[in-house]
């Protein structure tokens, strides 16, 4: 049985009739949930050497710039050659790049000798052009020089050397086909230069295959979905000022905007905040149309500088833009129906954020106090991403195991070698990708361990002026913001880990197994007879009810973590006791206001992703070195650092409305159905008569 709630918070005596001492909030607690608190300090030991083997192994670079024949990652000024002005991987030989892309062929197109060049090279309609290996052994020409030389020093060969070239051998190679910069990769369009064959045949060269195979071959390499997934990675990393605009200072200051005017402007927020969710998913919607090509001639495009318009390339990230907008096209119409639907309602989240406004008059500093979390995970963050792409990119650059016969001058040897065909790979072992699995479970855990110590301290706040009859009094500690995170960083920080680990836990079964079914093909397989189609929509409709359970049986467990000073479990077994025994009563105005609440916290991410696209869409991040892919992955974080730090900030109101309805829902239990320590508008708000003459108007 519960015991009695007054004397754990000492406002009234016991059942056997003493008085217990200690304020609102009573002071003799001790440490629970001790050991899950060492698990989650040795989780984050952890962290620490998992990130440290990324900073060790990775190199971002990868993540964009291809690899040479030699294994140097392009770009990279820590190669045996300085390359980082030359970005740009070409493939030197043609009918190495045709022999790749036959079916059924051995040869692959890692294996084909590539080079790093600063821009992609194009035939000339006067003179044969030649691109050169780089200048080793008897070509005492500079790089500088070499590049200033558009690669090409083939008139200072020796007739051996000018020999091998004409063979396909090198160390020279013609320009035979144009080629177009698509992500630092050059393209060959497969129309040869007639000026650039007829001259190359003039001279004894030898046959060169003229294919559309030397197309499709590499655009499959640029088109793979690892090479796709990396982009998106990359992305990231070079759109870091737009992370920190858009989804750090953005999301802060509307957030505290939003605080602001649900103290001072309550009865309007509701309406403001529906109407302004619709505005920003209708708008974020046009603008992945814009971005998709179906309106306007806005859309992203793969090739990267000045090229010929009538030419365009596929690219997969073309095609999952689309698909996106598809999917917001679908919640723009469900989110325009459902806010219809609740227009009659926001009466009733008016009136329980009255509530929350007056709290949040009394103790004011509840505004000002997720300004703390909010610091700590932006640290966090910013410490994660970095780790995160040197762990993406930590891969082992090794020489490919191949049998293929060919065969090219090696400046350094001074000879023709045909042993030394196989090009460099990074492979990634198994244990790199439990790494990286491992880090996005600890940004997870990470993020809900702080949200869950927020939610907390407000919560022993908001008690704390609850039982002291919703007035300002001596009982109530000086800074109760500030007692209130005493005491949970002395005792409670056990119970913070598991619940959060509890929710992280499930969340990633969760991804887990829809990832399996995905993969396995069943999650689109939607049986054909009703009595299966209503299973599995049923099925995943309690997935989704599980799901939100653990939730909020968490976020009230740390309303009962803060009053009591119970362990996670206890206080989870207390709250889900109140709520049960009171849902008809604070089911009706909690629903609507947590809706409420909801929308506000995806109006400020939503925000954060339109300022994102629109950063994103400047000539910054749509040419060069700083070009991104896509603005998808970009502004997908973007939107989940908005709707983390409103989180942290709605929090405030959240935690407000439930501790509130939990600490009246206790009061009316231990007082025969009347509560004590109400404030006389929050009577007003949860009287049963009350609120069904409202409903009934």
């Amino acid at each position: 049985m519960r015991g009695s709630l007054g004397a754990v918070i000492g406002r009234y005596p016991s059942s056997d009739g003493t008085q217990v001492g200690g304020g609102v909030i009573r002071h003799n607690r001790k440490c629970r949930d001790v050991v899950f608190l060492v698990i989650f300090i040795c989780f984050w030991v952890g962290m620490i050497v998992n990130s440290s083997f990324g900073f060790n192994q990775g190199n971002p670079l990868r993540l964009n710039y291809g690899l040479d024949y030699k294994g140097n990652v392009c770009g990279d000024r820590h190669a045996k050659l300085d390359l980082h002005e030359l970005e740009l991987r070409y493939w030197l030989n043609p009918n190495q790049v045709y022999q790749s892309g036959l079916k059924n062929t051995q040869f692959k197109l890692d294996n084909a000798r590539s080079i790093c060049l600063l821009d992609c090279p194009v035939p000339s309609e006067d003179a044969l052009t030649w691109v050169c290996d780089y200048p080793e052994g008897d070509v005492r020409i500079k790089l500088e020089d070499w590049i200033d030389r558009n690669y090409d020093y083939f008139a200072d060969l020796t007739p051996e050397l000018r020999n091998t070239s004409l063979q396909l051998q090198g160390p020279c190679y013609p320009v035979i086909f144009p080629t177009v910069n698509v992500y630092w990769t050059c393209q060959f369009i497969a129309h040869a230069s007639n000026a650039s064959l007829r001259h190359w045949q003039q001279m004894g060269g030898v046959s060169i295959v003229e294919d559309i195979l030397i197309d499709k071959a590499i655009h499959k390499s640029i088109n793979s979905r690892s090479s796709v997934l990396k982009r998106y990675v990359a992305d990231i990393g070079k759109s870091w000022p737009v992370l920190i605009v858009c989804g750090g200072i953005l999301p802060l200051f509307l957030s505290v905007i939003w605080l602001l005017l649900i103290r001072h402007f309550v009865a309007g927020m509701p309406w403001i905040t529906v109407i302004l969710f619709n505005v920003l998913i209708i708008s974020l919607t046009m603008l992945y149309y814009l971005k998709a090509g179906w309106i306007g001639n806005s859309a992203i495009s793969p090739i990267i500088g000045e090229h010929d318009p009538y030419y365009h390339v596929s690219a997969r990230e073309l095609s999952h833009l689309r698909a996106v907008a598809v999917l917001m096209t679908v919640v723009m119409i469900v989110s325009v129906l459902s806010s219809i639907a609740i227009v009659r309602r926001i009466l009733m989240a008016t009136s329980v954020l009255k509530v929350a406004a007056k709290v949040i008059g009394e103790v004011q500093a509840l505004i000002i106090f997720p300004v703390i979390p909010y610091f700590v995970l932006a640290i966090f963050y910013m410490f994660w991403l970095s780790a995160a792409l040197h762990l993406f990119s930590s891969g082992q650059v090794v020489e490919n195991n191949c049998s293929s016969n060919c065969c090219a001058y090696e400046l350094e040897l001074k000879r023709v070698s045909c042993d030394r065909c196989c090009g460099y790979s990074i492979k990634y072992t198994s244990h790199i990708g439990a790494a990286i699995l491992f880090h996005l479970f600890g940004c997870y855990w990470a993020t809900q361990f702080f949200i869950a110590c927020s939610s907390t301290v407000i919560a022993g706040s908001v008690a704390s002026y609850y039982w002291a009859r919703g007035e300002t009094s001596p009982e109530i500690p000086f800074l109760p913001v500030f007692a209130s995170m005493k005491r949970l960083m002395r005792y409670s920080l056990g119970s913070i880990a598991v619940g959060s680990l509890i929710v992280s836990f499930v969340e990633s079964i969760r991804f887990i197994l829809g990832a399996i079914r995905r993969k396995l093909k069943v999650v689109n397989a939607v049986p054909d007879s009703w009595i299966g189609r209503m299973a599995y929509h049923s099925s995943q409709f309690c997935r989704q009810c599980v799901d939100w359970t653990i939730k909020s049986v968490n976020r009230n467990a740390y309303i009962m973590i803060a009053i009591t000073g119970k362990g996670f479990f206890k206080a989870s077994e207390i709250a889900t006791e109140l709520i049960i025994s009171n849902i008809l009563r604070i089911g009706k105005v909690n629903v609507i206001g947590d809706v409420i609440l909801f929308l506000g916290k995806l109006c400020v991410s939503l925000s954060s992703s339109l300022f994102a696209f629109l950063m994103l869409d400047t000539h910054k991040y749509d040419a060069a070195h700083n070009k991104i892919s896509s603005p998808l992955f970009p502004v997908l974080v973007c939107w989940g650092l908005g709707y983390v730090v409103a989180t942290l900030f709605f929090g405030v109101v959240e935690m407000s409305i439930d501790t509130i309805i939990l600490s009246f829902c206790q009061d009316s239990d231990e007082h025969q159905g009347t509560a004590q320590y109400a404030p006389p508008l929050l009577i007003e708000t949860l009287n049963d008569q009350n609120e069904m003459q409202r409903l009934t108007q």
